[in-house]
């Protein structure tokens, strides 16, 4: 009802509800890679410390994408609700912290933000249904990972694997794609990059790219279907090039430092997502 006689409201009320998601996202990105690496340490020095007899247990702060509340890095102000309203307190605060003044990151506000954008397009693109929550889904769970592989060179497997099971489960009902295509797609993209990977690392006894790399273009081969997976590795490469040039140029990239592959991956399946039939169509047109 409301998509159908109220276009604008619905959109407008799909980008509020977006900044939300896109809020939860930032917590999301920082926080979950503290978690694991607490995690990790956690279980390290319970196997190498512990005598076997009696476990060693310190009492800590509890620390998970919902406590602490969030609070300013620089004085420890714990963010207000009137002050954590997605975009607009950020804006209304002129980028800065209530308390000790000092400047707030401007990426919180354009994660929100591109979230909102990005989920609209989604919206435009799919009718509401399954397939409409799927791929918003699918678009959170891309930009989260997308700025945690920036900041960490890591896409967790708490992301990257319940992504590739939904995918799959989504696809019994073919909501993309039928399911044998779906589950040759989750195959195949783990595959070529496995592939790509060790005939890499055997000719030039470097790794050119991390586990969590397979795991995501697997998910993305579960969404779409293997049909889809050469579009993505040719636009990620050509998004990859094309950055990777740029930020050579404006010197904010060392040469032989390492560089992500997941946000390449991401993007190229999330324009695979909206438009990578009319793409591919384009593409046949042209050499046909």
């Amino acid at each position: 009802m409301l998509y159908s006689q109220y276009h604008w409201l619905y959109f407008f009320l799909l980008g509020l509800f977006s900044l939300l998601v896109g809020s939860f996202l930032n917590v999301l990105i920082h926080r979950l890679p503290i978690m694991l690496e607490r995690s990790w340490q956690q279980e390290y020095q319970d196997y190498f410390t512990n005598d076997g007899n009696n476990s060693t247990t310190t009492s800590k702060e509890s620390y998970n994408l919902f406590l602490p509340r969030s609070a300013c890095p620089h004085c420890g102000h714990q963010i207000t609700a009137a002050e954590n309203i997605p975009l607009f307190s950020w804006l209304f605060l002129k980028g800065c912290c209530s308390s000790c003044h000092q400047p707030i990151s401007a990426r919180y506000p354009l994660v929100e933000l591109l979230c909102a954008l990005a989920s609209i397009a989604v919206a435009w693109y799919y009718p509401p249904g399954w397939a409409l929550a799927g791929a918003l889904l699918l678009t959170w769970i891309l930009l989260a990972l997308t700025f945690i592989d920036l900041d960490k060179l890591l896409l967790p497997d708490q992301l990257t694997l319940p992504l590739l099971w939904l995918g799959l489960l989504l696809n019994l009902s073919q909501q993309f794609v039928p399911l044998d295509d779906a589950v040759i797609g989750a195959i195949a993209g783990y595959m070529v990059l496995w592939s790509l990977y060790w005939a890499f690392k055997l000719l030039t006894g470097k790794e050119g790219m991390g586990y969590g790399d397979f795991k995501l273009l697997a998910a993305l081969g579960a969404w779409l279907g293997w049909q889809s997976l050469p579009l993505i590795l040719i636009l990620s490469s050509c998004v990859g090039a094309i950055l990777g040039i740029a930020l050579i140029i404006m010197q904010r990239q060392q040469q032989g430092k390492p560089m992500p592959f997941g946000p390449y991956l991401a993007i190229a399946g999330w324009i695979a997502l909206l438009w990578g039939n009319q793409i591919t169509n384009w593409y046949l047109g042209l050499i046909s």
